[in-house]
């Protein structure tokens, strides 16, 4: 049984532009947490993480083997090494980092938090405002209570993992074409209710890739083809720091697949787990 561990696929409003299995792929095997949830709701790792252990104690109940499949980072982190447990944010310490740039909370952390403040890109806004509004709210950093992790389900488990790290170069090709099936398949018919009911920009399914160039096409800031270019370009940058992070984060021993996929090849990336196809 297949059990989802992308972060835009949990969400009903984006098969297209999230790249959701079809209906054949539906048709072979059962598929669990997909198009799950509405997009006026936030899914955090922690809330997949806590339906995905529920999914799994579920399908090994059944004595099925569930196979996670995705490539959300996080998820699975937080799925198999758990969650720092960061007391709530004080809301007011939350409005007070939302609303300054990113350089002035940037020069703020390097006050409080420096090893973050260098490991952390200068423009990842997101990030930045996160770990300090951690330091701040709570007096210790993000890295110290990273290091307090709790309930991950990796030590309890059997795992069998592999990664797909194909040719940098037949990977973007393929993220180009996608793009640019995906609107032609009707992925602005996707967007346009989004931004009808004027949901929050900072939601997961408003920040999914692709969703905002489009939506600039809707609205007539820019043409279609310049849309598809800029999703185009999103959809590689994505794929550069998702690759990135499947190469060096997990650990050493994760067996790591770098040919293209196709039908002769699965077989020999099926073999990395001593599995046969």
């Amino acid at each position: 049984m297949i059990v989802n561990a992308d972060s835009a696929q949990v969400y009903r409003d984006l098969p297209i532009l999230s790249a959701a299995p079809g209906s054949n792929e539906l048709k072979r095997a059962d598929h669990r947490l997909y198009a799950l949830l509405d997009g006026a709701e936030a899914c955090s790792a922690a809330d997949w993480a806590e339906m995905a252990k529920r999914e799994i104690a579920d399908v090994n109940a059944l004595g099925k083997l569930p196979i996670l499949i995705g490539g959300t980072g996080l998820y699975l982190r937080t799925l198999l090494e758990g969650i720092a447990p960061v007391p709530p944010i004080d809301p007011e310490v939350r409005k007070q980092v939302r609303e300054r740039a990113v350089e002035e909370n940037r020069a703020k952390l390097k006050e409080l938090d420096a090893e973050t403040a260098e490991r952390l890109n200068p423009g990842d806004t997101t990030r930045i405002a996160r770990a300090l509004e951690v330091v701040l709210s709570t007096g210790k950093t993000l890295r110290e209570w990273q290091e307090q992790r709790k309930g991950g389900i990796g030590d309890l488990i059997t795992l069998r993992p592999l990664i797909l790290l194909p040719p940098r170069d037949w990977l973007y090709e393929r993220c180009d074409a996608r793009f640019a099936q995906m609107v032609e398949l009707g992925a602005a018919d996707e967007v346009r209710p989004l931004i009808d009911r004027g949901l929050d920009p900072a939601l997961p399914v408003m920040r999914a890739i692709g969703v905002r160039e489009i939506a600039s096409w809707l609205n007539g800031d820019v043409t279609k083809e310049e849309a598809i270019a800029a999703g185009q370009q999103a959809t590689r940058r994505y794929a550069k720091r998702q690759y990135t992070w499947f190469a060096h984060q997990p650990p050493a021993e994760w067996p790591r697949f770098r040919e293209p996929m196709n039908d002769t090849s699965l077989s020999d990336a099926l073999a990395l787990l001593g599995a046969k196809s």
